[in-house]
């Protein structure tokens, strides 16, 4: 992914992680600040450190299906649709509930689908 089309992904998901700390926390300004400085790490780090890569060292992250989620979401986002498929069926196998699985397999089939 290009520098351009990397900081055109930052700016795409800025109002979405946003809207989601808010959500969650409330505190419009602590999650404005937050999602700043989250976003600003993302741009310096994820460049050269890949996607999400900083989160898979910590042990107690790494095993868990909802980062392979996210780094599947953000790849098929950025148009890497192999690299998706392939980080939703990781994470379906980590997923401990059924509801999940499936969803993520479906997910995973329609990038497949979308293929031929």
């Amino acid at each position: 992914m290009s520098g351009i089309e990397f900081e055109d992904l930052l700016r795409d998901l800025a109002p979405q992680v946003l809207g989601a700390v808010v959500r969650r926390y409330g505190h419009f300004d602590a999650a404005d600040d937050a999602t700043q400085e989250a976003l600003l790490a993302a741009a310096t780090r994820w460049p050269k450190d890949g996607l999400l890569e900083p989160l898979a060292a910590d042990e107690r992250i790494a095993g868990d299906h909802r980062l392979h989620a996210v780094r599947a979401h953000l790849l098929e986002m950025a148009g890497d649709h192999v690299a998706a498929r392939d980080s939703y069926r990781e994470a379906a196998r980590r997923a401990t509930g059924l509801p999940q699985q499936r969803y993520l397999h479906v997910r995973a089939a329609r990038l497949t689908d979308a293929r031929h």
